[in-house]
């Protein structure tokens, strides 16, 4: 057994060590997958802004937040410039903490009633029902190989599956910073190491 333990010991350190030389690709591909969400929400919120304000505002068919002015301007520059510097991998762990605050935002106040599931589940027989019924409508109306030329019709659940795998992706990043050789947080580590 513990000739075993010592060859898997081994093996690991074999392999690894040099792995981690690349450590660096792992937060690279968590920004990079990050920058266009972020970009875009921000950027739609920013360009509709007078929109946005009352979305955020209206208790009766929006948020119902307080502040919504102020509100809807951090969510949307947080949004924007924290897609400008997870691109660059600059105050990665910084700009983590206010976009995961956006995130538990967004999963509280608009996600979190609508369950798990941010696409309904088209097995389950009342969506099953509902999409036969669209495509039908669809179908006789309209298009439908148009329609569906770039994919299959679904339909959203908006629960907070996206919303908290965004956030675990923050998280991540919150803790490994932005990347070995990948980003700019590096760079500038090694111009300016601390001092211990």
């Amino acid at each position: 057994m513990n000739a075993l333990v010592q060859w898997y010991n081994n093996l690991h350190k074999a392999i690894f060590t040099r792995v981690n030389y690349f450590d660096g690709l792992g937060p690279l591909a968590l920004r990079l997958y990050l920058v266009p969400i972020f970009w875009v929400a921000g950027m739609q919120k920013i360009a509709g802004m007078e929109s946005t304000i009352e979305w955020f505002g209206n208790p009766d068919w929006g948020l119902g937040l307080p502040f919504p002015s102020l509100m809807a301007h951090l969510a949307a520059y947080t949004e924007a410039i924290g897609a400008l510097l997870l691109l660059l991998g600059l105050a990665t762990r910084w700009i983590s903490i206010p976009l995961m605050i956006t995130m538990l935002v967004a999963i509280l106040s608009v996600h979190a009633d609508n369950g798990w599931e941010a696409i309904a589940d088209s097995g389950a027989e009342d969506i099953a029902v509902r999409l036969g019924a669209a495509k039908e409508i669809l179908q006789e109306h309209g298009n439908y190989s148009w329609l569906k030329e770039k994919g299959n019709f679904v339909i959203l659940n908006n629960g907070i599956e996206f919303g908290v795998t965004y956030f675990i992706m923050l998280l991540t990043l919150l803790f490994t910073g932005g990347g070995r050789f990948t980003s700019v947080d590096y760079f500038l580590s090694r111009l300016w190491p601390a001092k211990t």
